[in-house]
Formats: C-alpha cells, sequence, structure tokens
C-alpha cells in the first residue's frame, strides 16, 4: 500500500478506526502509523481524541477504538 492510497480512502470516508484500516489495507499495526503520522504532519489527517471504553465486556481491542478523521486542507 501506498501513502496516496490511504489518503484516498481516509478522504472517502472521512472518519475510520485503526481496526477498520488494517483490514482493508491488510498491514500491520506499525506501519501504517508510520503512514499516518506523516498524513498528520501534513496537515491532512488527525488522531481523534481518545474513546474510553465502556465498563462492560471489555471485548472491543484499542485497534477498534482509536480513530483517525480526513481533514480538508483547503
Amino acid at each position: 500500500m501506498i501513502l496516496s492510497e490511504l489518503q484516498k480512502f481516509l478522504s472517502l470516508h472521512k472518519k475510520v478506526s485503526l481496526a477498520d484500516l488494517k483490514l482493508h489495507f491488510h498491514i500491520d499495526t506499525e506501519p501504517l502509523q508510520d503512514m499516518l503520522n506523516r498524513l498528520i504532519r501534513k496537515g491532512r489527517v488527525r488522531k481523534m481524541d481518545e474513546v474510553k471504553k465502556c465498563s462492560g465486556c471489555h471485548s472491543c481491542s484499542n485497534d477498534a477504538i482509536e480513530f483517525y478523521e480526513w481533514v480538508n486542507p483547503e
């Protein structure tokens, strides 16, 4: 996967979890976060505020509640 594919996906979907990105692009967390951080530095994406886990079943992974949002740079 290249950075432009990730950027296009985020621009289409606007807000996406890390888990969804991993599934869609078939990529591990670390390289994906490196690319997301690059887009964050460019001002195209922002990491959303952390979502608190509910006090229920504890079955959600951290990746499922870590969200990234497309920021229109124009």
